[in-house]
């Protein structure tokens, strides 16, 4: 039996979330931005009407504002756009029990054997549509082939409310015309490396010797040549979150820093969201990393090895103590991120002399009060409850 993946892709999500609350906005330019003041005044997500003016995510607040001068600007709601995430994949859910969750916008499904439930593909991608329209008022693009990439592919080339076929007899006319930099997983470093060599189109990709891609891009290069040529043979995971062995988070500052204290109390914030996160899939991580990127864009990672936890506390104390050891006042800090890794859904611990003494005990008085303020914080937003010294020193 042939695999027949879809990959469905919201078009203009967060804006689009926007637009279904407040209906004024529909017919306008419009856009979520983040803060003009600040490192994070820069599109989100500009809708349709905007797109027309030139108006592009990641363009800075001012020159959207050059292109269209009457465009609505919307700040950002994430955890409006994460329920909203979750309502559409409940949609989703209803036409296969396999779906891979990609980012808050667009998710793979497996629809192999489907057919005698919902039709032909086409015929089931429009059945997907028209729920996510009638229900929760949204857009999507649906990409239709039998491996992930293509799909993904697939749902790129027709926006907004595009239903596409990708498969692989199509890819010598639909693929290869294509400059490289539309190929997914390509991004501006490699475009140039490629573009450098001669290589200007996917089909270009296609016909390169292997062994040649791989000297000059690693591994990564034979990966982009069976890809080119529509190969891939990565399964639709459920739950990847588990398959990654890890669960981050991270942000870009407002503004560049040296204080260690107020880089402490970032990544206890961070901690906060990757240790919620835990607690509400129930996994535990035995290694904690930090990650530390610098104005000149130099990244370093360092990690720590704990006993099997989510609970803030601990996830923090380790971020810390690694923020302490790497901690440089003279080079100044753009991102700073934290996650925990090495996760594992098993509850069986080998007990220590510290649990046996009554550590054990503290333990579960700390899950359970840290449970509380997820229930405090699902039911009234995350803002609703902070810790003293997130108060103290709110960045």
């Amino acid at each position: 039996m042939q695999k027949v993946i879809f990959l469905v892709d919201m078009n203009a999500f967060y804006i689009s979330c926007e637009m279904s609350q407040n209906p004024e906005l529909k017919g306008k330019p419009a856009a979520v931005a983040g803060d003009p003041k600040k490192r994070t005044g820069i599109i989100l997500a500009a809708n349709y009407e905007a797109r027309k003016y030139g108006v592009r995510t990641t363009m800075l607040v001012h020159e959207a504002k050059k292109l269209c001068p009457e465009i609505i600007l919307v700040p950002p709601r994430h955890e409006f756009y994460e329920k909203k995430s979750k309502e559409v994949m409940e949609i989703l859910a209803r036409y296969s029990p396999v779906i891979q969750q990609n980012s808050i916008d667009e998710a793979w499904l497996d629809m192999t054997g489907c057919e005698a439930l919902f039709g032909k593909p086409v015929d089931a991608a429009e059945k997907i549509m028209k729920a996510i329209m009638n229900e929760l008022d949204l857009w999507c693009s649906i990409g239709i082939s039998e491996n992930k990439f293509l799909a993904k592919m697939a749902s790129e080339l027709k926006k907004p409310l595009g239903i596409t076929e990708l498969w692989k007899r199509d890819v010598p006319e639909k693929l290869w015309p294509l400059p490289v930099r539309e190929m997914y997983g390509i991004g501006r470093q490699t475009e140039k490396v490629l573009i450098d060599i001669g290589i200007y189109t996917i089909g270009d990709i296609a016909k390169s010797d292997p062994a040649f891609l791989a000297k000059k891009l690693g591994k990564y290069g034979e990966e982009i040549y069976r890809l080119a040529n529509g190969i891939d043979e990565s399964e639709v995971l459920e739950n990847p979150q588990v398959k990654s062995k890890s669960i981050g988070r991270s942000t870009t500052l407002p503004e560049n820093i040296t204080d260690l204290e107020l880089a402490k109390t970032i990544i206890l914030k961070l901690a906060e969201e990757v240790g919620m996160e835990a607690r509400k899939q129930n996994y535990k991580g035995r290694t904690v990393s930090i990650v530390i990127r610098y104005d000149d864009f130099k990244t370093i990672t360092r990690q720590k090895t704990v006993r099997a936890t989510y609970l803030t506390k601990e996830i923090y104390a380790a971020g810390a103590k690694l923020l302490e050891e790497n901690w440089n006042s003279k080079k100044p800090v753009r991102l700073l991120g934290i996650s925990l890794n090495n996760i594992s859904t098993d509850e069986v611990e080998q007990l220590s002399i510290f649990n046996l003494s009554g550590g054990e005990e503290v333990n579960e008085k700390e899950e359970k009060l840290e449970k509380a303020f997820d229930s405090i914080r699902e039911r009234f937003g995350f803002d609703k409850i902070k810790r003293a010294v997130i108060l103290k020193d709110d960045f």
